[in-house]
């Protein structure tokens, strides 16, 4: 059984003090928060609060932009759902080509069975994105852009601010998916012309089945799920009030460790990339060095397929994942490598990396020595690779097809 674990990207391990703040909720007070006896009123207030703390780390102006959903998925499908309801004579959306599956299987459902257009933005070899292309695709026919702040495979961070701005600017609702972004760097929502943001409670330490969308007061919503008043009437449904008061907790201690991710979380991250980069020919940080997420780090490994260094990382105690997507049958690089035009050599091996303030600089020393021989195992097995040489065989270039017309 891996002991390091290093796939923060794909889900936290439950804080403790999470977990204790939680637990109360599951025996004492269970009450429904929308009863006006004591058991409700008691549960009524820890929402309240749990609302207040996740107000202070998104900087929200107002707590009542916060809207608890069931996770990030239900937070972007609402958001880009509800642009399309209150704006119906506007049939065109614009997002990225490396976005999330929660944003893009939408998007291409829409386009595919409602006839919506979608602006697939393209990004560059380090995933960033050419602004002037937003400029020249934003127009008043455009109900809303959907755009992530980092990217959860590489954690290249898009300029969302700038891009809101410019949108509102076309009178453009904005939304984007944080689900990496939120608690692992400063976001002041109030600075900004974001009009919705999702955020998901099992990437920060909380227990999965929590999310948030954040709503900017004024804006014009419709609301996916229809019933009881809860949340002011903008979802439906009892709340899930140990998951919020956990995601309440996580919020506060995610604001209190934010300088120590973005110093010692990086710290670490830079060393194993380092460390590895130095260790291993023929393989690459993947991303935009200079603009990432400080826990996230992807690296290409040429010639061998990401799938053989997870199991034997895995074997070797270590837990990572793999950029690529396994199908059956079939092995496809993932389509944020393919939308950044990584090398065919390159595509199929990558291994994300994603740290938290768990880990530790010793984990990381075992991480360094152990990705070595295991590149240099699979490498043996390659028909890519000559052992003797300790060089890649020579290929024909192969180029991808792009991932979106």
């Amino acid at each position: 059984m891996a002991d390091i674990y290093l796939d923060n990207n794909a889900t936290t391990r439950v804080d403790p003090a999470v977990v204790e703040a939680m637990l109360p909720f599951f025996t004492e007070q269970y009450g429904n928060p929308s009863s006006m006896h004591s058991f409700g009123d008691q549960v009524g207030r820890a929402l309240k609060q749990a609302r207040a703390q996740v107000q202070a780390l998104l900087g929200a102006a107002h707590d009542s932009e916060i809207v608890f959903t069931s996770c990030g998925t239900e937070s972007d499908s609402t958001a880009i759902l509800s642009a399309l309801k209150a704006y119906p004579e506007r049939r065109e959306i614009i997002t990225t080509t490396v976005e999330h599956p929660a944003v893009l299987t939408l998007c291409q459902y829409l386009e595919q069975n409602e006839g919506y257009t979608v602006h697939y933005m393209a990004v560059d070899r380090q995933g960033r994105l050419d602004l002037d292309a937003y400029r020249s695709v934003l127009s008043p026919q455009v109900a809303v852009v959907s755009v992530m702040w980092a990217n959860n495979e590489t954690g290249t961070q898009f300029p969302v601010r700038e891009m809101a701005e410019l949108a509102h600017a076309a009178d453009v609702l904005f939304h984007t998916d944080a689900v990496q972004a939120v608690g692992k760097i400063p976001i002041d929502l109030k600075s900004t012309a974001i009009d919705m943001l999702s955020l998901s409670g099992h990437k920060l330490h909380a227990p999965k089945g929590t999310g948030v969308l954040y709503l900017r007061r004024g804006m014009r919503y419709r609301p996916l799920l229809r019933g009881g008043h809860q949340e002011r009437g903008r979802r439906a449904g009892t709340e899930n009030s140990a998951g919020i008061v956990a995601l309440g907790k996580a919020a506060e201690m995610a604001l209190a460790e934010l300088d120590y991710e973005n110093t010692q979380v990086r710290k670490l991250r830079d060393k194993l990339e380092q460390g590895i980069v130095a260790a291993v020919p023929n393989c690459f940080v993947t991303g935009d060095p200079n603009n990432r997420l400080p826990n996230t780090s992807n690296i290409a490994f040429e010639y061998i397929e990401g799938e053989g260094i997870l199991l034997l990382l895995n074997k070797a105690g270590i837990a990572a994942s793999s950029g690529s997507a396994c199908t059956s049958g079939s092995l496809e690089p993932s389509h944020v490598m393919r939308a950044m035009g990584i090398p065919y050599t390159a595509a199929h091996g990558t291994v994300r990396f994603s740290l938290s303030r768990y880990n530790t600089a010793e984990e990381v020393q075992r991480v360094v020595a152990a990705v070595p021989p295991i590149v240099a195992q699979l490498r043996k097995l390659s028909p890519y690779w000559d052992e003797s040489s300790s060089a890649p065989v020579a290929q024909p270039e192969k180029a991808f097809a792009p991932t979106y017309a």
